[in-house]
């Protein structure tokens, strides 16, 4: 059985990303409580159906200590499990309540909170759900419009379910900000830009000018070499701590030429060994 395991921050895309997976043909459940997670599996199993996605939240804060054992038995049943946890910053959450006028699930009493106890609110859920950010695949939805995080979540359903490590290349604007899901960020905006040719202006580096303006750079090809250097040696390492996703975000100016190059030269060189997504945060947006 296929089963995705959705958790993540109140008004971060949960219910997208369950609608995704309910295009994509999963039988999907939103809010099933951790003690619950077993039976459930079991009584669908009888049933003979082969893809599940289970969104599981802070709504059930008194038993999502049960989550770890629960994991465990799932694999120990055979089960092949992905769990995925979106994220996005305190003041975005923030911002998402007070613009939909909705009360945080966790916050008490019929009155709206003030902004302060908003916050704190959202803080407080993110201590909560520290432990199943730490060993799921994290995306962090700040930025992402709802178009976007279904193409992820699309993404990361196709990959091939073989247990071995799957790495993530995720191009961005350092002008728009980091991207919270990343384990490894990278800045290339030293490198040649392509940006000061008006040719290659309106292109982007998933285009052959662009490509062969900066595969000319011997900074470029210097850079490409060390990330990968560094990768390589330490993938091993990443192994043995059974990590099951490795987000790598490579960053230049405007997410638009040298971030998104470096990213498909990345994918394609580790794609012979490895599982290997590609986002473009920037260029998926438009």
């Amino acid at each position: 059985m296929d089963i995705i395991l959705i958790t993540g921050m109140s008004g971060s895309g949960k219910s997208v990303a369950l609608h995704a997976l309910e295009d994509a043909g999963y039988y999907c459940v939103d809010n099933l409580p951790p003690e619950l997670l077993i039976p459930f599996v079991k009584l669908e199993e009888q049933q003979k159906e082969q893809r599940l996605a289970i969104a599981i939240d802070v709504r059930s804060a008194n038993s999502l200590h049960l989550m770890p054992e629960q994991m465990a038995l799932l694999g120990n049943m055979g089960m092949s499990v992905k769990s995925v946890f979106l994220d996005a910053s305190s003041e975005t959450l923030q911002r998402r309540y007070s613009e939909t006028r909705r009360k945080h699930p966790l916050s008490g009493g019929s009155k709206p909170q003030s902004d302060k106890a908003l916050f704190e609110t959202i803080e407080f859920e993110r201590e909560l759900l520290a432990d199943l950010r730490e060993s799921a695949h994290v995306i962090d939805t700040s930025l992402l419009r709802s178009a976007q995080l279904q193409t992820y979540i699309k993404s990361l359903v196709n990959a091939p379910l073989a247990q071995q490590l799957t790495l993530v290349f995720e191009s961005f604007a350092f002008k728009r900000g980091i991207p919270t899901d990343a384990d490894y960020v990278f800045d290339v905006r030293m490198l040649p830009n392509p940006h000061y040719e008006s040719a290659l202006r309106p292109l982007t580096g998933r285009d052959e000018p662009v490509q062969a303006y900066l595969r000319q750079s011997e900074e470029f090809v210097q850079m490409q070499l060390q990330i990968e250097g560094f990768l390589k040696h330490w993938i091993q390492a990443i192994e043995r701590d059974h990590r099951s996703y490795v987000t790598v975000a490579i960053g230049c100016t405007g997410g638009q030429h040298r971030s998104v190059f470096m990213v498909e030269q990345l994918a394609q060189n580790f794609s012979t060994r490895w599982l290997t997504l590609k986002r473009h945060r920037e260029l998926d947006a438009v």
